[in-house]
């Protein structure tokens, strides 16, 4: 989703001479088109982001809406004080890019794997998460991030297109119908709802889940979604620790409303079973989060 990102913030830099964009020394063969036309307004803080997220909310306070870019890990884990007392605490328009949510690191070990900053950040004062699953998402995302200049992160992974149909339900995406034999719900978040949709691809499972992705944390549930949901089984899978993650949040949102899924089923990033680091395919088989486990676990709701 990077060369997507690149392009919506040169689309919103040309028409809004108040956006600033600061890396942290990262973006390269990806960025180099807003260096070209930010001019000044392009800003390479080097590896010193909390400096970033300091300058950023200085500049916010002077009029200035900033995107602060690094990989996921450390434009998340490094400078969350920053984030949270000078960003947040005074809601400020700064928002958070970071690029390869999850595994998306793979190989390069658990420094570079973001698989806690949702819980991180959904629960900070005036923020809001946002989750593309697909790449086309990204345009959208940064016009509302940009329109409400509120504190804001932006989780950037790897995605297709949306399937087409689909429909927005307050902070979910209803992107697959099930046909008169469904069998219950999915609800992904992020790109890993692509192994998902590989998982429905098996004749059993097809067409007999409705899917939906969880564009936002925190979460809005719509009663009349919540209420679609009750007594059916569902599957919730996300590149995320349980804790503070989709699965937690829903659960909370569902009993609110006095919707319970029966039964409810959490995939969830384990963290490192064995041990050992691989690209992210092989955390996501380590985790349960591969279209073959997927399968499986419908396959025992069918």
């Amino acid at each position: 989703m990077r060369k997507e990102f690149s392009a919506g913030i040169e689309r919103l830099a040309l028409a809004d001479d108040k956006l600033v964009f600061i890396t942290g020394d990262l973006g390269y063969n990806a960025l180099e088109n807003l260096q070209a036309i930010m001019g000044p307004r392009f800003i390479n803080a080097g590896v010193a982001e909390q400096n970033m997220v300091g300058m950023a909310a200085g500049m916010a306070y002077k009029g200035f809406k900033v995107f602060c870019y690094s990989i996921a890990p450390f434009a998340v884990y490094r400078c969350l004080e920053q984030f949270r007392n000078d960003v947040c605490l005074h809601n400020m328009p700064v928002f958070i890019a970071g690029n390869g949510g999850g595994y998306g690191y793979g190989i390069m070990g658990s420094t570079h794997h973001a698989i806690e900053d949702l819980a991180c950040l959904s629960g900070l004062q005036n923020v809001n998460t946002y989750i593309p699953a697909f790449a086309d998402e990204i345009d959208p995302m940064l016009d509302q991030i940009v329109t409400e200049s509120r504190p804001a992160y932006l989780r950037l992974g790897a995605g297709p297109k949306t399937p087409e149909g689909a429909e927005q339900q307050g902070t979910f995406k209803h992107i697959v119908r099930a046909d008169s034999s469904a069998a219950g719900t999915i609800v992904a978040l992020g790109p890993v709802a692509a192994n998902v949709l590989m998982a429905l691809q098996q004749p059993t499972l097809a067409g007999r889940f409705d899917v939906y992705t969880a564009t936002n944390l925190p979460l809005h549930l719509p009663p009349d979604l919540a209420n679609q949901w009750v007594g059916k089984p569902m599957l919730v899978v996300e590149e995320h620790v349980s804790i503070g993650g989709l699965a937690q949040q829903l659960s909370v949102q569902l009993l609110a409303q006095g919707a319970t899924p029966s039964p409810f089923v959490s995939l969830s990033a384990q963290g490192y079973p064995d041990g050992l680091y691989g690209d992210q395919k092989y955390h996501q088989q380590q985790s349960g989060l591969d279209p073959a486990n997927i399968a499986r676990c419908l396959g025992e709701m069918v």
